[in-house]
């Protein structure tokens, strides 16, 4: 893409150097000469934006490292010295905490452009798998340094997390031992974790260059994706690119400071600010805020697939979202890039983006929760005021045999009484209460949710035997209920369904709208005729 090297020495050294190491003539290249589309809008300012936060992340992270103390008896104390007792320490700190959310903000915005413009068809299916690696690379990173602060949703986030690896089949139980350093969370595991997040964000800022690379080769794709023509279509990245960059990540910076310096824990769990108590579990166990969707779909498998159980399941699926993105420049079979000229496409993406969004709120939330609920639960209670007490003693040799007279039983007394009342007393004892004589008589009691509803029942039931009620027997009509695990699952089906089913028919049956003439040829182009759609390139 960018063609012959037009970087020309300027003096003595430089071109002593460019003959033994020509370090300048690839800085030339690749951030100087190198020739970008006109057309590139803001969106593709997140490129360096992601670069700047990748150093920021290092930078401070090594920083934090020559205080930090990787033991689970001073691991806490640790990160609150940084914040009080070491210099700037709590600005250092504040930076990578937030820098973490700021990075993924980035990268999901990313992620959704190239997905947007069609950035992963050919020729940039590498360039964008490389992208899917980096992406799966910070979700690990940011899961081992969520573990660091050694707080109640650290240690209890690392315990769901390395519990779900021993449901892998074969491999998973040894896997989880070996990263857990043993049967338990303890000190040998944050030791890992710490080493492992010291190490991967070097092994992204490696596959990064990769992506950086790959980029160069096939160069950049455009809001149209149609290649650039020729040189007349591009200009050089510096100053035209860089200078945008800039002013991008200028504004990003605002919001990175404007987090940092007025509300630097908004976006954490404040239940990591209680030492890690293995005796105490919290109420609620959620990850960080950008991994929220994938907890979503984690949770949603709540019932078996076959032989496959719930807890399998969930971790397949939790797995299977992030590999689709590696298989999508082949589930795509549209032969045009961009989604500007795909109207149904560009329809289901802004539904598919709006379905990551409910996934992550979904995520935050109680999974037993109600989204909407059609009416109040009932109960019906049934008494007999009046009449006697009668009780018969039922006993049998073993539990089959109790059960089959205690059925016999009340199917008799059933005849004659309205109610009928068993009470278990062993396991091979049993007594059938009902009343003989009264009268019957029934009073139903409602609420929105069941607390209130038994709570309720137990108030009438009080205030029927305080009026002289013999014995109640309650009924439950529980109203139908929309939880968020149904919505979870409806959420789920629908981003399979985007890459699998959507994406692969919509490619073959849709037409596509017709490219302007100025975005089909060159721009010093003789050419008259525009292509009917954009050309598959």
């Amino acid at each position: 893409m960018s063609g012959p090297s037009s970087y020309v020495p300027a003096s003595a050294f430089t071109r002593w150097l460019d003959q033994r190491l020509p370090i300048l003539r690839l800085a030339h290249d690749s951030f100087i000469a190198y020739p970008t589309p006109r057309n590139l809008n803001y969106f593709w300012t997140f490129g360096a934006i992601l670069t700047f936060c990748l150093i920021v992340q290092i930078v401070t992270g090594i920083v934090l490292a020559m205080h930090y103390v990787p033991h689970v008896d001073y691991a806490f104390a640790s990160v609150q010295r940084i914040e009080r007792d070491v210099p700037y320490g709590w600005l250092i700190q504040n930076i990578h905490a937030v820098g973490a959310s700021m990075f993924f903000l980035a990268v999901y915005i990313h992620m959704f452009r190239g997905l947007y413009y069609g950035s992963y068809k050919a020729p940039r299916e590498v360039l964008w798998i490389l992208g899917c690696v980096i992406y799966l690379l910070m979700v690990g990173t940011a899961f081992l340094g969520y573990t660091l602060p050694w707080g109640q949703m650290s240690f209890w986030g690392a315990t769901v997390i390395t519990g779900l690896l021993g449901a892998v089949p074969v491999v998973g139980e040894s896997v989880k031992i070996w990263l857990m350093g043993g049967g338990s969370i303890d000190n040998q595991t944050l030791n890992r974790f710490f080493s492992l997040h010291y190490l991967l964000p070097f092994v992204i800022f490696g596959v990064v260059i990769l992506h950086v690379w790959a980029l160069h080769v096939t160069g950049q794709n455009n809001p149209t994706g149609v290649e650039a023509k020729g040189e007349e279509d591009t200009v050089p990245f510096t100053p035209y690119a860089t200078v945008k960059d800039l002013f991008a990540l200028a504004i990003f910076m605002i919001l990175f400071a404007v987090f940092v310096f007025y509300m630097p824990n908004a976006l954490g769990h404040a239940d990591n600010f209680i030492p890690a108590n293995p005796l105490v579990t919290p109420p609620e166990i959620v990850p960080e805020w950008y991994l929220l969707p994938f907890y979503a779909i984690l949770r949603a498998i709540d019932f078996n697939i076959g032989p496959i159980d719930a807890k399998l399941g969930g971790v397949i699926a939790m797995f299977a979202a992030i590999a689709v993105l590696f298989a999508l420049p082949w589930l795509d079979t549209s032969k045009v890039r961009s989604m500007r000229y795909r109207p149904i496409a560009r329809i289901f993406f802004v539904i598919f983006v709006a379905v990551c969004l409910a996934l992550g709120w979904a995520g935050a939330q109680n999974p037993a929760n109600a989204v909407f609920q059609a009416g109040d639960h009932r109960a019906v209670i049934e008494y007999v005021r009046g009449g006697s007490v009668v009780s018969a003693s039922v006993t049998a040799p073993d539990g089959p045999s109790l059960q089959s007279a205690i059925e016999e039983q009340v199917e008799t007394l059933s005849e004659t009484n309205a109610i009928v009342h068993v009470e278990r007393e062993s396991a091979t004892a049993a007594r059938v209460i009902t009343v003989a004589g009264g009268t019957v008589a029934s009073v139903e009691v409602a609420y929105h949710d069941e607390a209130g509803l038994e709570a309720a029942i137990a108030e009438q039931r009080e205030a029927l035997i305080a009026e002289g009620a013999q014995l109640t027997e309650t009924s439950r009509r529980l109203a139908y209920r929309f939880t968020v695990t149904n919505l979870a699952q409806l959420l789920t089906a629908f981003y399979f369904a985007f890459f699998l089913i959507i994406l692969p028919v919509l490619g073959l049956r849709e037409t596509p709208s017709r490219v302007p003439e100025t975005v089909a040829k060159s721009i010093k182009s003789g050419d008259s005729q525009p292509p009917a759609a954009v050309p598959a390139e």
